[in-house]
């Protein structure tokens, strides 16, 4: 279980005085991933009788520091400190491994033990033996859920090395168990292969095709090459979301999304990119919204444009939209109030007079095209109305309004 440095090592660290410095050298010396097997290999030296009488006690107080902090049913060697304790007897005069294991099984433990050398033990009186029945409850429940075999050292997986015969006996060494190094308890087994299951009439058959034909690799040349449309397409949408396309440029996204209905999912449009199109490039854009009217994303998409600033291309695309297929009238609601909101807002009289008249204009082909019940937001329309009722355009939707009351 330890190499013959890690030996050396160890026995250099047993040696030091007092106990907290052999056990704060141990824990420098050897990474934590390593503590338990180290631990392991001392608990066999310590059961064969392998070390000195003070390398014995550091040892033991080596084993419970590692894992103090746990409780008595958590830590691992608490049932071997037990053992060892119950294994002293109960004589009248206390030997130095009795006192060292009564103050470390004491609770609470002993504050002065750490600072003493396992020479100062021998000074020491009678120490009180801890209540070594409740310590040993805590871990009694958590060692019966294993099988009893298995605390006995005998692994429950069986060797395949001998699976069809037994092995001969030899005079090579005895086998070591790989994941502890422990030798193997159990004896070889021999292990018969299973027979085999009579068939029945409702099981499936294996079939073996012999002819040359099935044997024949099918490859699909086409597989994981990418669509040249597609890339055409998507090179051209990353132009349109940065400036106006030219006519021809624009036909032949239109051409191409018209020719493939799956083409307009893999375009590289997305909602936040939505406004770009809009603005640079109405035209397509309405034609890609009527592409994702069956979308489960168009909700998404129908967000990001009734948000948008306001502006001629977007009345233009609502206006369109809203001609083409029935849109939700929350959406052409909301849109109309934002509309609104936007004139009442710019700060400068000659851009607000021209969104006026560009709402204007668009409420009123709302209305004549019977897209909005203007009984709905009549009275929002007509406060904008007498608000800039200076504006031509606002004085006409007012008289409409009027004719439809």
């Amino acid at each position: 279980m330890l190499s013959q440095k890690e030996l050396q090592t160890l026995m250099e660290i047993l040696s030091a005085v007092p106990f907290e410095a052999s056990s704060a050298t141990f824990q420098r010396t050897f990474v934590r991933a390593e503590h338990f097997r180290i631990a392991a290999a001392m608990c066999l030296m310590l059961d064969d009788d392998m070390l000195r009488p003070h390398h014995r006690l550091t040892a033991m107080y080596v084993i419970h520091d590692l894992y103090k902090a746990e409780t008595p049913s958590v830590h691992p060697f608490m049932p071997f400190l037990v053992a060892t304790l119950q294994a002293q007897g109960s004589a009248t005069e206390q030997s130095a491994e009795q006192k060292l294991l009564c103050l470390l099984l004491a609770q609470p433990p002993s504050k002065d033990l750490p600072k003493k050398a396992p020479a100062e033990l021998s000074t020491l009186g009678h120490v009180p033996t801890p209540n070594l029945a409740a310590i040993s409850s805590g871990y009694a429940e958590r060692d019966a859920q294993v099988a009893a075999l298995r605390r006995g050292g005998v692994s429950p997986l069986v060797p395949a090395a001998s699976a069809l015969e037994l092995e001969a006996p030899s005079d090579e060494p005895p086998v070591l168990d790989e994941r502890q190094g422990l030798m193997r308890l159990q004896p070889p087994l021999l292990i018969p292969p299973p027979p085999l299951l009579d068939s029945r009439e409702d099981e499936v058959l294996w079939l073996n095709p012999c002819s040359e034909s099935a044997l024949k690799v099918l490859w699909d040349h086409s597989m994981c090459s990418d669509n040249v449309k597609g890339v055409e397409v998507r090179d051209l949408m990353s132009k349109a979301f940065r400036g106006p396309l030219v006519p021809s440029q624009q036909q032949q996204v239109l051409l191409e999304l018209e020719s493939d209905a799956k083409l307009v999912y893999h375009c590289g449009l997305t909602p936040k990119r939505l406004p770009d199109l809009v603005e640079n490039n109405p035209v397509i854009a309405i034609h890609v919204l009527l592409k994702l009217m069956s979308s489960s994303q168009i909700t998404d998409y129908f967000s990001i444009l009734v948000n948008m600033d306001i502006s001629l291309h977007s009345m233009e695309v609502v206006n369109r939209l809203t001609t083409a297929v029935d849109l939700p009238t929350e959406f052409v609601h909301l849109y109309i109030s934002n509309c609104i909101s936007s004139c009442e807002n710019i700060k400068d009289r000659y851009m607000q007079n021209r969104l006026v008249r560009l709402v204007c204009v668009f409420l009123q082909s709302l209305i004549r095209n019977k897209i909005i019940n203007v009984q709905d937001l009549f009275i929002e329309v007509q406060a904008f109305c007498i608000e800039f009722s200076h504006i031509r355009e606002a004085a006409g939707l007012f008289r409409l309004l009027k004719t439809l009351e």
